[in-house]
């Protein structure tokens, strides 16, 4: 089958680094580490898993970010990867083949892939944290049936949906409702990382919100914020113009560019009624300001604009990641900020019910209506994968925000 492979070459690395000086398309030409090749059908690592059929993927945030080669390679999370990798882990498809273990699925059933590779799919009885549901803290990312990996696509052997078929364990397949379409089942994975944040550090009764970034994930956030909490006051922060229109439409009260920060920063006091303190250098910083920040760009910027306009005691949640770098960071503990990192999902928490956080998002489709479909602006058949990536890179002159891969249409 003929699949997007990222394969760990040092040659290949220092070639585009070099070539990418030249032009962006490198990062998907000849020399670059992620290119089209031929491969075997994947294997089923135990009994208990099945085959997927590809039906629609999406492009994560952290896929663009690898392919792009956007981050440092003492990165620790290094650790608990392997190679070659085939990347895809935003996935819903079609049961083709079952393993003799499995009860629970069949074939022909319609799915979106539930992605961590945590105790249950490497055949190991389950960890403390597997018990409690934190499928994402998982102790046992490098033990058990497949080679080491996080979720699907960063295992060698836990193949993703940058190919036809994709393996999977059947407690990593969840039915998709007759009702849901696939354009909408495909979002239950960034819905479910922007969940998970929301639930682990919810906004406080009628206070102010603030979502740092449009992307997918930002995008959903201010969308379950609406729904859930109608009472806030949802803020958001934008790079592009069609970012902001998105985020009006689901539901953000004020959409603020994202630089120049001084204005931001100014703008924000006034949203919340705070004051603006002015130091002898550099960007404001508010007394009062935003209860919670939903930073989903997780810069050096971000975080520095976040510490300064977040209330004493406020909280930021922190699901986006970039290449760390210096920022001023002294309100951190002159406000006795928390900051949190906030990985992805698992069995969550809402009104006293306990669900996986997909399933969370079928039913809240249903209960309030939620419809973050207008995310998606672009559907490419695989064979067009580097004008895919490319269009997520550029962003502002592509106007995109979630990209999918669809495997049933035509070239």
């Amino acid at each position: 089958m003929r699949a997007l492979v990222f394969e760990y070459s040092l040659a290949r690395l220092a070639a585009t680094r070099v070539l990418s000086w030249i032009t962006p398309r490198a990062f998907v030409g000849p020399t670059a580490p992620l290119r089209e090749r031929e491969v075997p059908e994947p294997a089923l690592p135990a009994d208990d898993w099945l085959l997927l059929r590809t039906r629609l993927c999406g492009i994560c945030g952290s896929d663009t970010k690898q392919a792009f080669l956007n981050g440092n390679l003492d990165n620790p999370m290094t650790a608990l990867i392997s190679f070659p990798q085939i990347l895809g882990h935003e996935v819903v498809g079609t049961v083709e083949r079952i393993g003799a273990g499995v009860t629970r699925r069949r074939i022909g059933e319609r799915v979106v892939l539930n992605p961590w590779l945590s105790c249950a799919p490497r055949g190991l009885e389950p960890c403390a944290w597997c018990r409690r549901g934190d499928l994402a803290q998982c102790l046992c990312f490098t033990r058990g049936v497949v080679d080491a990996g996080i979720h699907t696509g960063n295992s060698s052997q836990a193949s993703g949906g940058f190919a036809p078929l994709v393996p999977a364990h059947e407690s990593m397949c969840i039915p998709v409702p007759d009702d849901i379409s696939d354009e909408a089942a495909v979002l239950a994975d960034p819905f479910s990382v922007s969940l998970h944040s929301i639930l682990h550090s919810p906004p406080t009764p009628g206070g102010h919100a603030l979502v740092y970034g449009c992307g997918t994930l930002g995008l959903i956030a201010v969308a379950i914020l609406r729904a859930l909490y109608p009472d806030v006051h949802v803020l958001a922060v934008a790079r592009f113009e069609h970012q902001a229109r998105l985020a009006e439409s689901l539901g953000a009260q004020r959409v603020l560019p994202w630089r120049p920060t001084r204005p931001l920063v100014e703008q924000l006091a006034t949203s919340t009624g705070a004051a603006l303190l002015q130091p002898w250098r550099g960007l404001p910083m508010l007394n009062g300001g935003v209860d919670v920040v939903y930073d989903t760009v997780g810069s050096a910027e971000t975080l520095e604009v976040g510490v300064r306009v977040t209330r004493s005691r406020g909280r930021i949640s922190v699901t986006g990641v970039e290449a760390p770098r210096r920022f001023e960071w002294t309100p951190l503990y002159f406000k006795e900020l928390t900051v949190v990192g906030s990985n992805a999902f698992g069995i969550e928490e809402w009104n006293g019910e306990r669900r996986h956080a997909m399933e969370w998002y079928f039913a809240l489709m249903r209960s309030h209506g939620i419809d973050v479909t207008s995310i998606v602006t672009h559907r490419v058949p695989p064979a067009h994968w580097r004008e895919a990536f490319l269009k997520c890179a550029d962003q502002g002159r592509s106007a995109a925000v979630k990209v999918l891969f669809d495997y049933a249409s035509s070239d």
